[in-house]
């Protein structure tokens, strides 16, 4: 394997399966099966999961924005737990840490204890993106993933990579295969949220975006296989 410890981020969004809303257990499970791939394979996995399938707090009218945030940060441990019960229903032990205590459902995040989570062979969940509200999950991804040393942050999405502008808009939108962090400034291509972004440019950390509906997508993405766009330095 390429990749030795993965951060994979995937969207609420993506647990909801074609509903849009809620939770679609097919859709659990293909994501916990895929998941349980890499770790048979001796790939340490942590997981950051949006919220948006429940809450999409920037869209809750005239709601104090930190309330919203923290209604998201809930949302977002719902998904947690749901991918826990997933995976061990398939036999993979999983952690759900939350940046937010709630003894009851979750262990705390702790830095140390993440890392020995990981070490154990465990997959790990993070719950809460960073704890903070005016943060996105893209931005606790890109923290947990600096955090315990991913060789990768792997962003899951419902596109095929990154492209110089949208393709779901434009025919003639064109997909890179690679690009440098410079790069994507210099032609304002926005890959994750600005401080996000700046999160893993300023630390080096590589940013692999791709489809996550792709067949064994994730299997071959830590088999170096060509998929997606990977933002690296050159």
């Amino acid at each position: 394997m390429k990749y030795k410890r993965i951060l994979l981020k995937i969207s609420g969004e993506v647990l909801a399966g074609e509903k849009g809303f809620g939770l679609n257990d097919n859709m659990i499970m293909e994501v916990c099966r895929s998941i349980k791939q890499c770790r048979d394979l001796g790939v340490e996995v942590g997981v950051v999961v949006g919220g948006g399938n429940f809450w999409r707090g920037r869209s809750s009218g005239d709601m104090s924005r930190v309330k919203a945030d923290h209604i998201g940060m809930l949302a977002t441990v719902m998904n947690a737990i749901a991918l826990s019960d997933g995976l061990e229903r398939l036999g993979v032990p999983a952690v759900v840490q939350t940046a937010a205590e709630m003894k009851t459902f979750a262990e705390t995040y702790y830095y140390n204890r993440a890392l020995k989570t990981l070490e154990n062979g465990k997959v790990l969940i993070f719950g809460c993106g960073t704890g903070n509200p005016f943060f996105s999950t893209d931005t606790g991804a890109a923290l947990r993933s600096i955090e315990i040393g991913a060789d990768i942050l792997m962003k899951a999405t419902n596109v095929d990579g990154v492209y110089d502008k949208d393709p779901n808009k434009y025919d003639d939108a064109v997909k890179y295969d690679k690009i440098t962090p410079q790069e994507v400034l210099e032609k304002n291509i926005n890959v994750m949220d600005s401080t996000a972004f700046a999160l893993c440019k300023d630390n080096h950390m590589p940013i692999l975006v791709f489809n996550l509906e792709k067949e064994n997508s994730i299997i071959d993405a830590i088999n170096d296989k060509p998929i997606g766009t990977l933002v690296a330095d050159e």
